[in-house]
C-alpha cells in the first residue's frame, strides 16, 4: 500500500467537499458561490473570475467589477441564469449580488443538500479504501506481503479513513452552523 498516494486521494475528497460547500449559499456574502459561473466573453465560455474582480461589499452583498465594462450585461445574464437564489442588480460599474435572508424552509433544504454532499464524499473515501484494500489483498496473494502485514496495512488504512471521515463531519458541522445563522 502506498500510504502517501492514498492520503493524497483522501485529501482530494476533503478538498472536493470544501469546494462543494462553498457553492451552497448561506445568508453571508461569499465570493466562492460564484466560482462555477462562466460567461460568454469574446466568443468563448470564460470563468467569471477571469473577466472580473469579485469583492465583498457588505455582510449581504458582493460587487462584481468586470475588467471590460461592456460585459456587465453578459455577467448579469450569467448570474441570473445560474439561478442561485440571489438578487442581481446591474450598475454602470458592475453587478451587485445581494444575498437575501434565508427562510427556515430554505435552511432545511440547504442542510439536506449539505448532508447529500457529505455522503458523496464518504462514498468517494470508501471507494478509495476499497481500491487500496484490493491492492493489499492482491499483494498477499502474490506473496509480496505476509498475512500479518496485510492486517497491519488494513489497520493503517482504516485509521486513515476514520480520520478523513472525522474531518468531513467537522466540515458538515461548520456548514450547518453557517446555514443556521
Amino acid at each position: 500500500m502506498d500510504k502517501t498516494q492514498f492520503q493524497k486521494e483522501l485529501d482530494a475528497v476533503i478538498e472536493w467537499l470544501k469546494r462543494e460547500f462553498q457553492t451552497i449559499r448561506t445568508g453571508q456574502a461569499t465570493p466562492g458561490i460564484l466560482d462555477g459561473i462562466t460567461i460568454n466573453a469574446y466568443g468563448a465560455e470564460t470563468p467569471l473570475m477571469q473577466v472580473a474582480t469579485i469583492g465583498v461589499e457588505g455582510a449581504k452583498s458582493l460587487i462584481v467589477s468586470p475588467y471590460d465594462k461592456n460585459q456587465v450585461k453578459e455577467i448579469e445574464k450569467a448570474l441570473t441564469d445560474a439561478n442561485l437564489g440571489l438578487s442581481i442588480v446591474g450598475t454602470d460599474k458592475g453587478v451587485r449580488v445581494i444575498f437575501p435572508d434565508l427562510t427556515s424552509e430554505r435552511r432545511v433544504m440547504l442542510m439536506k443538500l449539505a448532508k447529500e454532499k457529505l455522503e458523496q464524499a464518504r462514498v468517494s473515501a470508501r471507494k478509495e479504501r476499497d481500491h487500496v484494500w484490493n491492492i493489499i489483498q492482491e499483494q498477499e496473494k502474490l506473496g509480496e506481503i505476509s498475512e500479518d502485514e496485510r492486517f497491519a496495512q488494513k489497520e493503517i488504512m482504516e485509521n486513515m479513513v476514520k480520520t478523513v471521515n472525522t474531518k468531513l463531519e467537522d466540515l458538515l458541522k461548520s456548514k450547518e452552523q453557517e446555514i443556521s445563522q
